[in-house]
């Protein structure tokens, strides 16, 4: 169990310029660096999984940003038609902003940033892990939970951050998708197997298995504090 620590939580509008996306916002002080969450198809910010793993991130000593993909307007509309859940150029393209914003907000700027991105929502992160190649300063980590990394075969190959896959014992067909996926993948990566799960790791102490790789992962490799102004 995670000691209580002191938080700076809120929630936060993230101006892109075309869109503003809404977030959750929590600080740890002296965090090693902050994670970024991308959420799958259909779900938001407040994915009860994802705020789970998050507040064992908060407890390893991580900021955490969980924040949602679409608009209010266009979530509404992808409740009936789906055409945005999939659109992984659109989402990547959200994430990119995002991490953009972070790296320029006072709170936030200077901070080492991890994605941890679930089912097509990996696949996203994926893509904008790609997009910052150039910037290996930026983006120092990536985990996948359950995730689709196979939406972003074309981008692995440019993924220079250390890339952890997890994946359900259970979930037959997406171990295959992240075996495919984790060959082309050509720096630092692990793939793990947790046994027992099936897709969404909602059996008992699964998803606590999740929280505990990429809490070590992240750990790993977000090295660097955040620098002073």
């Amino acid at each position: 169990m995670n000691a209580k620590i002191s938080l700076t939580e809120g929630e936060i509008a993230i101006d892109l310029g075309d869109v503003t996306l809404n977030g959750s916002l929590a600080l740890v002080p002296g965090a090693l660096g902050l994670v970024l969450f991308v959420h799958g198809s259909g779900s938001s910010r407040f994915s009860s999984r994802n705020k789970q793993v998050a507040a064992d991130l908060q407890g390893g000593g991580m900021s955490t940003l969980l924040f949602d993909l679409l608009s209010p307007d266009e979530e509404r509309v992808d409740e009936f038609t789906r055409q945005y859940r999939f659109d992984i150029r659109l989402l990547t393209k959200r994430v990119i902003g995002v991490t953009n914003w972070l790296t320029q907000n006072p709170e936030t700027r200077g901070s080492s940033i991890g994605y941890f991105g679930a089912s097509t929502g990996a696949a996203a992160a994926l893509e904008a892990a790609a997009h910052f190649a150039d910037r290996p300063e930026v983006v120092k980590a990536v985990v996948s939970r359950g995730g689709r990394p196979d939406l972003a075969m074309d981008a692995l190959a440019s993924v220079v951050a250390p890339t952890l896959l997890i994946v359900g014992g259970n979930d037959t067909a997406v171990i295959e998708m992240n075996r495919r996926a984790f060959e082309r993948l050509p720096m630092v990566k692990d793939m793990r197997i947790v046994p027992g799960a099936t897709h969404l790791f909602e059996e008992p102490g699964t998803l606590e298995e999740v929280s505990r790789l990429a809490r070590e992962w992240f750990q790993r490799h977000l090295l660097q504090e955040a620098q002073p102004d």
